[in-house]
């Protein structure tokens, strides 16, 4: 074929395709946003909302290099006039056939640039793809309850010890679970500053207290946050003391005055509770009072629930002053109710009879209780009362306990850094506290009041016993003189390996836990206790007596199988205190590596209130199951 016929050939090919090109339907979708006829690809078709016209997909192959694309806007250039094309002379194909045979061409056809008489350019055009979404179903949380949680104290605003814990963590955890939850307390003169100029004023009454008729004011103050409504009842001839408790002289009347305020605070704000939760002594009387002066009001129509969270602090005092000031009913102060002793009346011994549920902060201390060793005299009304006790554990606030983001710590970690990172703790801990500084040394830390029931007699007994050039021990907390100035004399006899920091400071405390290999709580009786908890939260691991919630929360260590997270012991014996803690001992320093796969196992242990939280909301819904 001479090159002039060439030539020929290839004018008629571009024509007939301009031609082809012109009548393809408009509104056909183009990748590219510039398109020119010298060089043409292939347009991948792409899936468009309704009301657009899509030329059928073809095969997805390269261009032949003699053809050009169909698929282009037939809109892309208005204002351009094309060459009138020719006849060809080629004989006509179908539009699959020409596809069919391009494909088959471009395995071995080069790409050839086509030249054309004018240039082309295409209009973008904005495509917008309707992707289906699926809709995310609503998780539920089972049916909705009211709570009014009525307590002597809550942490941040006031905190003596676990009682405050509980009654901030817990309602959280229940706002989570669709709860609608109030908290009432006292408003202390003592809560900082910061929490009292955000409280806002809700009302005041006055309202009858004594058994003399005397009216007492009631002023309501609110505060909110993380979907709990804080309301503190305010009076400054009760709570203008700078510490919660003082002493039960006095204590005895400000608390039957807060547990009818707190109620009445509840009826003038119309806010009726569908469980009035109560907490301790100091809180006893509200189911007394919710069945005989409000049981014709609104909240009356509400369950009681009261929780014990230290059975040895009862409220008991002369019964004809809390009469008094009660002013309850008289047929309520009798030997199965209120009565104690002939002379004396018991203010947790009545809301025990009044509640609706009884629970107590672990399902060991449920139990123990009911037995003459731990039940403080109220083991035969407990047993009689026993079908409606319920052991719930307690859980810790994750978010305040966490090693992950302590900004009191020196170094931060997690369980996959607890190794590496708690030793920077453990240097800072020696550091600050006047220890020497020396890695290969245990550090055994114990934090708590400093009283008999936390085992410190057992843990004066074997300090002489446990001292040597390996071990290290910090004491943090105050109490009891006795135990305190044993503690001093330790410090003085162990220099630079004991330390005696008597006080209670919050930043020492996230120390310790983080920088201590391990953490003593020997207790007496211990209904639940957080330290253990907070210990394993940090990798610390824990040296505990079984007993109460220490039972229910540490699992003994099993040398055999490598499981179980803390040491334990069972009689309260200073012998067997020793025991544990070399065991404790030999493991750290002969089998680091199975010390170190427990601390993460303690680390990465549920010690949250979710799954306590889910119990106590069971709890609520099967006493009203109206809903």
């Amino acid at each position: 074929m001479s090159k002039k016929t060439v030539q020929k050939s290839k004018k008629r090919t571009t024509r007939a395709n301009k031609k082809r090109t012109t009548g393809v339907k408009a509104n056909t979708v183009v990748k590219s946003a510039s398109v020119t006829s010298e060089k043409v690809t292939e347009v991948k078709p792409v899936e468009v909302p309704k009301k657009v016209d899509i030329v059928e997909s073809t095969p997805k192959t390269t261009v032949q290099p003699k053809e050009t694309s169909e698929k282009v806007v037939a809109e892309s250039a208005p204002a351009v006039k094309t060459a009138p094309a020719k006849k060809a002379t080629t004989k006509k194909t179908t539009t699959a056939k020409s596809t069919t045979a391009t494909s088959k061409k471009t395995t071995t056809a080069k790409p050839k640039s086509i030249k054309s008489e004018t240039p082309v350019e295409a209009k973008t055009i904005e495509v917008i793809q309707e992707v289906p979404v699926e809709k995310s179903q609503p998780i539920d949380l089972g049916p909705r309850r009211s709570v009014a949680f009525i307590g002597s104290e809550c942490y941040p605003f006031v905190k003596t010890g676990g009682l405050g814990d509980v009654m901030s963590a817990l309602p959280k955890s229940l706002a989570k679970l669709n709860m609608d939850v109030k908290v009432i307390i006292p408003r202390y003169k003592c809560i900082p500053q910061k929490f009292q100029e955000k409280m806002e004023y809700k009302g005041s009454f006055y309202m009858e207290l004594c058994a003399d008729g005397k009216q007492y004011y009631v002023g309501i103050m609110e505060y909110q946050e993380d979907g709990v409504v804080y309301d503190f009842i305010d009076n400054d001839e009760f709570f203008s003391w700078g510490n919660p408790y003082t002493n039960l002289i006095d204590d005895i009347p400000k608390f039957c005055y807060f547990s009818k305020a707190a109620l009445a605070a509840l009826n003038y704000l119309n806010w009726t509770p569908d469980i009035v939760h109560c907490h301790d002594w100091q809180a006893a009387l509200v189911p007394l009072y919710l069945r005989t002066s409000f049981k014709d009001t609104n909240v009356g129509r509400a369950g009681a629930v009261l929780t014990i969270h230290n059975l040895r602090f009862q409220g008991i005092y002369d019964r004809k002053t809390i009469q008094y000031w009660s002013d309850l009913p008289d047929y309520v102060f009798n030997k199965d109710c209120m009565t104690q002793n002939w002379l004396d009346a018991n203010m947790l011994k009545g809301g025990i009879t009044y509640c609706n549920k009884l629970t107590t902060v672990s399902n060991t201390y449920a139990g123990e209780i009911q037995t003459e060793e731990y039940g403080e005299g109220l083991e035969e009304h407990l047993r009689y009362h026993s079908s409606k006790i319920l052991g719930i554990v307690n859980g810790i606030d994750t978010d305040i306990w966490n090693p992950a983001t302590d900004k009191l710590l020196a170094a931060q970690y997690d369980s996959q850094s607890v190794i590496k990172n708690k030793k920077a703790n453990k240097k800072a801990l020696q550091e600050s506290l006047g220890l020497e500084v020396d890695d290969h040394k245990i550090v055994i830390g114990l934090i708590s009041r400093l009283t008999n029931q936390k085992g410190l007699d057992l843990v004066n007994d074997v300090i002489p016993s446990i001292m040597d050039e390996h071990t290290q021990v910090v004491v943090l907390g105050t109490g009891d003189a006795m135990y305190e100035d044993a503690f001093r004399y330790y410090e003085n006899k162990y220099k630079g390996n004991f330390c005696a920091y008597i006080a209670y400071n919050e930043n020492v405390a996230h120390n310790i836990y983080a920088g201590c290999d391990a953490l003593l709580v020997p207790s007496r009786f211990e209904p639940c206790g957080l330290t253990q908890l907070i210990s394993m939260r940090y990798g610390s691991i824990p040296i505990v007596r079984e007993t109460g919630g220490l039972k229910d929360t540490v699992q003994p260590y099993n040398l055999f199988d490598n499981t179980g997270n803390g040491f334990t012991f069972d009689r309260y014996e200073s012998g067997l205190l020793y025991d544990a803690i070399n065991r404790a001992k030999t493991l750290y320093f002969e089998n680091r590596k199975y010390w170190d796969e427990m601390v993460v196992r303690d680390m990465n242990k549920d010690v949250s209130w979710q799954q306590s939280a889910k119990q106590y909301k069971d709890m609520y819904v099967e006493l009203t199951p109206k809903y």
